[in-house]
């Protein structure tokens, strides 16, 4: 039995609190509930409302939300109702029964170049995942996600990012997109239809060995790192999706006012990717946290 873990994130409605997982709750897409008559095809949802502050109820692939009565504060029950998640993930209980039929999901999949020859968008009219994911090999995906790892039997597949409604194909130069964007785009179509799974497991994110060689803990952002990652999602990231990339941010160098981001999907090794990171990315920060930025580095490119 994989114990599952549950962190708790604040959000910024203070009657509502995120419940992050690190077991995949369900395939793709998000349930939301209003009470619980409403939740007859979750059970978790169902436990859920028998405490009675609880007034909503979201679940995605890998949190749940929960809306509250003002009866009370969430700091006097938040950490019971994480224990009661998690036992109830680890126990191996249905989450959510997701209604599996013969008749097929309508799904449309429409592809668009980008700034980067090498990658395609293809867009999705269904919600993929909550958490972007990128794969640089079929390996990788193999341990995470079957659509992915089934996009790589295409040949000439180099890379394969998934947002939350797309899917950033990169391929190598043996092929043209024109002649393969078709046959991409339709095996999407059919595999989101068949309601296959697209993740079943979150990738493992890189730690940093400490001189123990003991992992070191996940660090809460907050300061400067947490005020460049509130600029990056509220002003680069819908910009920079709507091109099939991300720009994820890393690091931030106290000492140096250095800004690390890792580029994703289109935006690695995007031809114009410099030019987004030092005329966009960087000005903007500058101009938004000035005296505090000096110089913003993509660390792979």
């Amino acid at each position: 039995m994989l114990e599952t873990k549950i962190t708790i994130q604040e959000t910024t409605n203070n009657t509502i609190l995120k419940f992050n997982s690190t077991a995949i709750l369900i395939n793709g897409g998000s349930y939301e509930f209003n009470n619980i008559d409403e939740a007859k095809n979750s059970p978790l949802a169902q436990e859920l409302f028998y405490l009675p502050f609880v007034k909503k109820v979201f679940i995605t692939a890998n949190f749940i939300a929960i809306q509250r009565f003002d009866i009370l504060e969430w700091i006097d029950v938040q950490e019971e109702v994480k224990e009661q998640i998690e036992a109830y993930i680890t126990d191996g209980n249905v989450v959510v029964n997701e209604q599996i039929t013969s008749k097929k999901e309508a799904i449309e999949v429409y592809a668009e170049v980008t700034p980067n020859p090498a990658v395609m968008k293809f867009g999705v009219n269904k919600a993929l995942t909550q958490t972007d994911v990128e794969f640089k090999n079929i390996d990788e995906a193999n341990a995470s996600s079957p659509l992915a790892q089934a996009i790589f039997n295409f040949p000439f597949v180099k890379e394969v990012f998934i947002s939350d409604n797309y899917i950033s194909v990169t391929k190598y130069d043996m092929v043209e997109w024109n002649d393969v964007y078709g046959e991409v785009r339709t095996f999407i179509r059919e595999y989101l239809a068949d309601g296959k799974i697209i993740i079943k497991e979150l990738p493992k994110e890189e730690t940093i060995a400490t001189e123990n060689n003991v992992a070191a803990p996940k660090v809460v952002l907050e300061g400067i790192s947490a005020q460049i990652v509130d600029i990056l999602d509220e002003y680069i990231k819908p910009a920079v999706a709507s091109d099939g990339g991300n720009i994820a941010f890393r690091s931030y160098d106290e000492a140096n006012k250095v800004v690390s981001v890792v580029l994703q999907g289109a935006c690695s090794g995007c031809p114009s990717s410099t030019a987004t990171l030092k005329n966009g990315i960087e000005n903007l920060l500058k101009e938004m946290l000035p005296n505090m930025i000096n110089e913003v580095v993509a660390i792979n490119g």
